[in-house]
């Protein structure tokens, strides 16, 4: 469905998208996973031509959407961070907009509207100003009005930040029913928990993907054994083992340590022996499937 080759792009002379070339599947959520200033939102406008790119290209069903942009606009979506609501409509009045911007008749409109209202849950709605609604409530009516013409393929820029989590629940739940009716759908996030829901997922940083494919085939390609560490002085432990080459992808997380190692029955003997020296003591070593988190942090601090 998408072809992406060699997409670069600068701003100045920082490198937001850095020869990127990947591909993506129709009926499938792609998910784009990583920090902001990653270069996730550059890439999204890029795939939705409101940027140019300085070199590569972005083909969807084999066009080359830069050089032909008015031959995808009817099969595509794209919701930025900050949807374009009018805070001066209403809920109904803001999806006709729209509607009649993508060129539907008022016939057609009305036609779909109950659809997007049964899955957005708008409907008791309708009537209320879009700048009266909550923050998830805006995000489903801007996937509504993002879907009025019924695109084959949804670009979604971080479409929950901010929002609660019943909202970004109900809004995935939104996503899978799209799913099922073979929509394909791009989106990007920071969060690590919804990367898990994709099928695919690409781990950004710094312009570039670091990591790339399933969520479980991310976490199976980590090197080395995951283990959780309970001690006495969770922040004093931190320092010490940073300053172990061995241990440089230490995590703090609340009260414990999360870190990679080759061994686990080697660090068992090996962590206490530094820490007991300062007065640190064990409570718990534990080995634990790595989470995406951990993988993400793992790989940037090896420097990928």
């Amino acid at each position: 469905m998408i072809n992406v080759v060699n997409l670069t792009k600068h701003f100045g002379s920082n490198e937001a998208v850095s020869a990127l070339s990947f591909t993506i599947n129709k009926g499938e959520i792609y998910g784009i996973v990583g920090p902001d200033g990653a270069g996730k939102s550059t890439l999204l406008r890029l795939m939705s031509t409101i940027l140019e790119p300085d070199s590569g290209s972005v083909l969807i069903k084999d066009v080359n959407i830069h050089d032909h942009p008015y031959a995808i606009k009817e099969n595509l979506a794209y919701m930025p961070q900050k949807f374009g609501l009018y805070e001066d409509l209403t809920v109904e009045e803001n999806i006709y907009f729209f509607g009649r911007l993508f060129g539907l008749s008022k016939k057609d409109i009305r036609k779909k509207e109950n659809r997007l209202y049964e899955f957005s849950r708008l409907e008791p709605f309708k009537d209320r100003l879009a700048g009266n609604l909550s923050g998830g409530m805006k995000q489903k009516l801007g996937l509504a009005c993002c879907l009025v013409h019924s695109p084959e393929i949804i670009l979604l820029d971080e479409p929950t930040n901010g929002v609660d989590p019943v909202s970004r629940r109900e809004f995935w739940k939104i996503l899978y029913d799209l799913l099922a009716e073979g929509v394909t759908i791009v989106v990007s996030t920071s969060y690590l928990d919804e990367a898990e829901r994709c099928n695919r997922i690409a781990m950004m940083y710094g312009g570039r993907f670091i990591a790339g494919g399933t969520p479980q085939e991310v976490k199976n390609s980590m090197k080395g054994i995951f283990i959780e560490l309970a001690t006495t002085n969770p922040l004093l432990s931190e320092m010490l083992l940073k300053e172990v080459d061995e241990f440089k992808g230490v995590i703090l997380t609340g009260k414990s340590l999360r870190l990679f190692v080759d061994d686990v029955q080697k660090a068992k003997r090996f962590i206490p022996s530094i820490l007991e020296k300062h007065g640190i003591g064990i409570l718990s070593i534990e080995e634990k499937l790595p989470s995406l988190e951990d993988c993400f942090v793992e790989i940037v601090v090896k420097g990928a």
